[in-house]
């Protein structure tokens, strides 16, 4: 039959952890069998004394409701800058010196940024007989063929079609612009 006791050094640690608990027991525990609790202070010791300077007794201290200082505090008003409620001295507090006003210019906001170029490239205008006068426009990779009065990349509006020239205008912003023909 094994009772545990095989591996020695297992053993001792368990001994040493068991006898530290049973001291730590013992060291929390000593307080409450063994001391009483704190005695009363005799009748005649010191008092603490009060920030004022002066030593009250314990039997002199009057616990009743004195309604007549009760009554005199309820009837003062308190004003602001009058006096100070957390101290009990009155800190004379110095008079206001007014301030020196200067006339500052009031800024004017800044002129609204232009709006966008228009980013269409005009390169050219075919006309037929009885058919009105179409425009070549191009942005980027994409070429636009457009009439007045045609929208074109949902955005821009043919206004004008001259014969070196034609007018166009940003309908978000309302932005007209005047773009010249130019080469390809």
């Amino acid at each position: 039959m094994k009772i545990g006791a095989e591996n020695k050094k297992q053993l001792y640690w368990m001994i040493a952890l068991l006898a530290i608990a049973i001291a730590l027991l013992i060291y929390n525990f000593s307080g409450l069998f063994g001391t009483s609790a704190a005695a009363p202070p005799a009748p005649g010791a010191a008092q603490p004394k009060k920030p004022g300077g002066t030593q009250i007794a314990a039997n002199t201290l009057d616990p009743t409701l004195h309604l007549p200082d009760l009554e005199a505090s309820r009837r003062v008003k308190y004003e602001a800058g009058g006096r100070n409620i957390f101290r009990m001295e009155a800190i004379p507090i110095p008079t206001p010196v007014a301030p020196v006003v200067t006339a500052t210019p009031i800024p004017t906001p800044p002129p609204p940024p232009p709006p966008p170029p228009i980013p269409l490239k005009f390169y050219g205008f075919a006309s037929k007989a009885n058919e009105p006068k179409k425009v070549f426009l191009e942005e980027g990779t994409n070429t636009f063929i457009a009439k007045q009065g045609d929208i074109v990349d949902r955005r821009y509006k043919v206004v004008q079609i001259q014969n070196t020239a034609v007018v166009i205008e940003d309908v978000l912003t309302n932005n007209r612009q005047t773009i010249q023909l130019s080469a390809r």
